[in-house]
């Protein structure tokens, strides 16, 4: 009989890339896609995130956007339209990759954990949110060992949301000013 080679499935690399991850910088290039595979948006960008709740995603093409999560509160701010929307950080996790890649609580409280297997060389976990209020049916995370490789976030609007990281840094040193946030002199700041 033929001994069996254990592989880490999607749940333990998950769970090893949030007990060795503190902080991260990283590369990233997404996709939206309809339900019918059109490509609705196409943009690069960088992000950087420091657990508990910290994190920042840039958008920097073809469009420019910024979206801050400073602990308290999450700012988006549209340049183009010079304006913020800001809402509490309670409301934000789970309604966008950054906020739930950053989250302090144990994943499991807010969403449903289960390997999933894909037909290529990534270790994929799906994650089921327990919320039905947080904009998404499921999240796919797919890893390379303990390294996060890919996200994929489905809509409850039949929205395909592909994110590739590149050039991942585990654990860099990152300047607290990066996850603070003050509205630009004239800018509208919407929300809470």
């Amino acid at each position: 009989m033929m001994p069996l080679i254990a592989n880490a499935g999607g749940i333990d690399s998950l769970k090893a890339f949030f007990q060795s991850t503190h902080t991260v910088r990283a590369q990233f290039h997404q996709i939206v896609t309809d339900n019918q595979g059109r490509k609705l948006q196409e943009v690069d960008g960088s992000m950087q995130l420091q657990r508990p709740d910290k994190f920042r995603w840039d958008y920097n093409k073809p469009y420019m956007q910024e979206i801050v999560g400073d602990g308290e509160k999450v700012w988006l701010f549209d340049p183009e339209l010079n304006q913020v929307t800001v809402r509490a950080m309670s409301k934000a996790i789970g309604s966008s990759p950054a906020a739930l890649l950053a989250d302090s609580a144990d994943l499991e409280k807010s969403f449903v954990l289960k390997d999933a297997n894909r037909q290529d060389d990534l270790e994929w976990v799906l994650a089921i949110p327990k919320d039905n209020e947080s904009g998404f049916e499921r999240v796919f995370l797919g890893f390379k060992g303990d390294f996060l490789s890919k996200m994929e976030l489905h809509d409850s609007f039949g929205h395909t949301t592909v994110i590739k990281f590149s050039r991942l840094e585990r654990n860099p040193k990152l300047a607290v000013q990066d996850f603070r946030f003050v509205p630009p002199a004239g800018a509208d700041v919407v929300g809470e």
